[in-house]
């Protein structure tokens, strides 16, 4: 029999030397190597690299230079992951967060027309709430008292409308006079090759290939160098270069604008509790999630290192918007670290080694177009409809809320519409049931928050 099978539990791994790098991370003890880590980390970048891409083509469309939220993307990553490997010492990758970076365009900036400084002041003070919430025990009563059937029904209603933006912006679904949205035309070579990559890529994150989101984005750019648009130009412009020296992202670094939000603190209070919610569960769930696979968890179910682990995603959502980005957030692509052995800080700080390669290509990324993202983000959508399975939707009174978030949210192009008739369809289907006693304080207080926002909207349109 090998040695390696009579190694005694608490002996090192192969690469494990015993070193400052063991002592800090504590390698020896979680059973891993420096080698295991940093394969970790780099199989864990590449489930998660598609965001450098993903990020600043949503974010670019509220008006803001491209090139610079590619940096701002990646500069983001790398402090949100250097943070969480030396603070948290766990194998969570931290970047801007899908959906938010939606929300923040689509809604906030195109469709209430906050000005994109304004946006991300917002975001940046939503960052400071979640950090008093996550160094205090109001996190714990937050999580109790937001009922389950809401927090699934936001977080569908955002995957849904992350599916719906997707299409439309690949020309997949078009506006329609008659029927409002349509299928794009069939006859453009360009909805073509969506259409088809629609239907390659799930297959290749069901066959759970390293990198799947990546080589989809990858290729698709690749073939759409070759395939024309009705206007004429090709789907793909060739990139100024391949290789280029990161500049510092000037037009949006410190650009946030106080005084907008502040001015106008009423009208975007819903959108505020957004973020705060989005972040804040997303976290939890991550953690809870990434944790739980690589086995950290204290045998009474608690997180090793939970309080550095959220201030450092609440920092991180401080940091962004000073970048330039959106919320910042725990992904859970970081479990293929941990499937690859991560179980360390050391995986994270990998992570952000990667993401600083990545800025010396930035000029590649800003020319990947939208049909490239689109079956990515059609991915990510789907899966942030998964927790619907953790809601019993024979019950009306679980349904309702469900539906009319997510279809509300997506029919008139509005997460806040859709918060809205999902909070208050909950707290009167409680009340016709004779069930008011199950609607929380902070579920009253959202009730009221949407109903003066319907107010002022009506007001105002």
């Amino acid at each position: 029999m090998s040695t390696t099978l009579n190694r005694p539990a608490s002996a090192a791994p192969p690469g494990t030397a015993g070193g400052p790098l063991d002592r800090f991370f504590r390698l020896r003890e979680r059973g891993t190597s420096v080698p295991q880590e940093m394969i970790a980390g780099l199989t864990t970048f590449f489930a998660m690299a598609y965001i450098i891409a993903v990020n600043p083509a949503i974010m670019s469309q509220a008006g803001m230079d491209r090139g610079d939220l590619v940096i701002a993307t990646a500069l983001a990553a790398i402090f949100g992951c250097v943070m969480m490997g030396l603070t948290a010492n766990l194998p969570l990758a931290v970047a801007p967060a899908m959906g938010s970076n939606v929300i923040f365009t689509f809604t906030l900036v195109k469709g209430m027309g906050v000005p994109w400084q304004g946006a991300l002041a917002m975001v940046a003070f939503t960052g400071a709430i979640f950090l008093v919430l996550s160094l205090t025990k109001l996190r714990e009563k937050v999580a109790k008292d937001v009922p389950e059937v809401l927090k699934v029904g936001i977080s569908a209603a955002v995957g849904a409308y992350i599916v719906f933006i997707a299409l439309r912006g690949a020309g997949f679904v078009v506006s329609n006079s008659s029927t409002f949205v349509a299928l794009g035309s069939l006859r453009e070579p360009s909805v073509l090759l969506t259409l088809a990559a629609i239907l390659v890529t799930p297959m290749l994150v069901a066959r759970r290939i390293p990198g799947a989101l990546v080589i989809s984005i990858a290729v698709l750019t690749l073939i759409g160098a070759f395939v024309p648009l009705p206007n004429g130009t090709m789907m793909t412009k060739a990139p100024g270069a391949f290789f280029a020296l990161p500049h510092w992202p000037s037009s949006t670094f410190m650009a946030l604008d106080f005084s907008y939000m502040f001015a106008n603190f009423f009208v975007i209070l819903p959108i505020l509790f957004y973020f705060v919610c989005a972040e804040f569960f997303s976290t939890l769930a991550t953690v809870i999630g990434v944790t739980g696979a690589a086995n950290l968890r204290r045998p009474d179910g608690s997180i090793p290192n939970a309080t550095a682990a959220f201030a450092t995603d609440a920092t991180a959502t401080v940091v962004g918007p000073i970048l330039g980005t959106s919320v910042v957030t725990a992904y859970i692509e970081s479990v293929t670290g941990v499937q690859a052995g991560g179980k360390t800080g050391l995986t994270s700080i990998t992570v952000a080694l990667a993401f600083v390669l990545a800025l010396f290509v930035w000029p590649v990324f800003t020319v990947i177009p939208a049909q490239a993202t689109a079956p990515a983000l059609v991915v990510v959508g789907v899966l942030m409809l998964q927790g619907l399975a953790r809601i019993d939707m024979t019950e009306l009174m679980n349904a309702v809320p469900v539906a009319l978030t997510i279809l509300i949210t997506v029919l008139t192009n509005n997460l806040i519409n859709g918060m809205a008739m999902g909070t208050l369809s909950y707290i009167l289907l409680h009340l016709a049931t004779g069930r008011v006693r199950e609607v929380t304080g902070v579920v009253w207080g959202l009730g009221v928050v949407f109903i003066a926002y319907i107010a002022v909207m009506t007001r105002l349109t």
